[in-house]
């Protein structure tokens, strides 16, 4: 017969102790997920319909798209420097509560309608997307230092299913209390509540990531880590396969963005959408994009990942054109339907390429960080293209005749955009090589997680930085 433990033995029991906080962080974990995803899911999916309201122009539509990005991709390449002087945790924590901050800032522009409130609004999403950018890099370490080996790919695929359901849940009702209000002619009142519900899903998310654990809260500082960091971008440019690859990538983005932001437009102005049958169309591409993934992942790992990118990158050029052909909404949920299937292949194979053509033993953050900073600056020209386009649209058709054939024009711009889409792919497809694949350990070494989805642009998949397991000694 066993004879019991003494309390006093077990609560000095570092095992013990390790045990005990790493079930309550990875608890908190995944609740954050739910809290945070009320926040995502509204950024990702209602900006472009918030815009509209605010009465945004075709050219403050392409600032809206691209000027956010642009500046989140700067401050993440500086974010391991700015937080090497705090605790992580506490970085975190506090990026994320002035982010939620900044979200109830986005509602009360409905509420009291300022003057210039477009550019307002801009302004905000800007300091959104740089919060997010400097949160990213130190979360995934925090994650990747905590959560066991063993159980990273169930842990996260949970995660993943929660943020998914939590993310629809306020995307449904989201589109029923704006189709409500706004049949009330009190639109405004609808986009202070979503605002308002992402902010508390915000700072609910910061409560708990502060009472989450962290093994390592004070990294130790690192001198000339900016500069470091730029010569190992200069060694990733350096890599032909690399180089080909990330223009390609950041070319495809750049073209999707000429044409993305104008979607909502089309929709709402246009077509006369509900904001109610406007989350139904973006659902039925989010939800395929998140089926599919499944299917192109098993389809990659029998052919490649080069085959994948080749037939996803030769039908996303076709996805606006076809737009032109109806405007009945069973065609449109068809559309996007298919929009997601091509991009989900698109997103999920450009990730597990990059993985497999960096060099050997190199910095795969590094790699990513260029890949990222790269498609955000292209995706800000292609942005600003975009608006141009739009506002002189109209002149155009008038000036050539075309306005007899084409209806919209916005129409304009999807053709542009199906036009330079079809360029990056066949300028990429006689360039791209097949990778010699890596062999996957049987621990994995690298994670992808779902962060967000578009409509439009497809799922957002990150990377989890993975910390070695220290051998334990007790």
């Amino acid at each position: 017969m066993s004879l019991p433990v003494a309390p006093d033995i077990i609560l000095k029991n570092p095992r013990y102790e390790r045990n005990t906080w790493l079930r309550g962080t990875l608890r908190r974990s995944q609740q954050e997920a739910v809290a945070s995803s009320m926040m995502t899911a509204t950024s990702d999916n209602f900006f472009n319909a918030y815009a509209i309201f605010l009465g945004a122009t075709l050219a403050q539509m392409g600032f809206v798209t691209g000027l956010p990005q642009l500046f989140g991709a700067f401050t993440q390449l500086f974010s391991v420097w700015l937080a090497s002087h705090f605790s992580r945790r506490s970085f975190i924590v506090f990026c994320a509560a002035m982010q939620a901050g900044v979200v109830m800032a986005m509602g009360a522009l409905a509420a009291f309608a300022p003057a210039h409130a477009v550019w307002v609004f801009i302004a905000l999403a800007v300091f959104y997307h740089g919060f997010i950018n400097l949160i990213q890099p130190h979360w995934r370490a925090w994650m990747g230092s905590i959560v066991p080996e063993r159980r990273r790919g169930a842990f996260f695929a949970a995660r993943t299913r929660l943020t998914m359901a939590a993310s629809l849940s306020v995307f449904f009702v989201g589109g029923g209390i704006l189709t409500f209000t706004d049949s009330q002619q009190m639109a405004w009142l609808g986009f202070t509540l979503l605002f308002s519900m992402a902010a508390m899903g915000r700072w609910v998310s910061a409560w708990l990531l502060l009472n989450m654990h962290d093994p390592e809260p004070h990294l130790p500082k690192q001198p000339g880590v900016f500069v470091q960091t730029l010569r190992q971008f200069r060694q990733a440019w350096q890599d032909k396969v690399f180089r080909q690859y990330s223009l390609f990538v950041a070319g495809m983005q750049a073209m999707t963005a000429i044409s993305a932001p104008f979607f909502a437009v089309y929709m709402l102005e246009e077509l006369k959408f509900s904001y109610f049958e406007f989350v139904l169309a973006s659902v039925a591409s989010i939800v395929t994009q998140f089926v599919t993934l499944a299917f192109w992942g098993r389809f990659s790992d029998l052919y490649g990942n080069r085959l994948v990118m080749i037939i996803t990158s030769s039908l996303i050029p076709s996805l606006p054109l076809l737009w032109l052909f109806s405007t009945h909404y069973g065609y449109i949920l068809l559309l996007q339907a298919f929009s997601g299937l091509a991009w989900s292949g698109f997103t999920l194979s450009t990730a597990n390429y990059l993985y497999d053509i960096r060099p050997f033993r190199s910095d795969f953050a590094a790699y990513a960080a260029l890949q990222a900073a790269l498609s955000a600056g292209l995706v800000f020209v292609g942005a600003m293209v975009g608006g141009t386009i739009a506002t002189h649209a109209a002149d155009f058709l008038a000036w050539s005749g075309w306005g007899s054939w084409l209806e919209s024009p916005i129409f304009v711009v999807f053709l542009v955009s199906t036009c330079m889409r079809t360029l990056v792919t066949l300028w990429f497809i006689p360039r791209s090589v097949e990778p010699k694949i890596r062999p996957r350990p049987k621990l994995l070494e690298l994670v992808f997680r779902i962060r967000g989805f578009n409509a439009i642009s497809g799922v957002s998949l990150d990377w989890l930085t993975v910390v070695k397991r220290r051998k334990n000694t007790d």
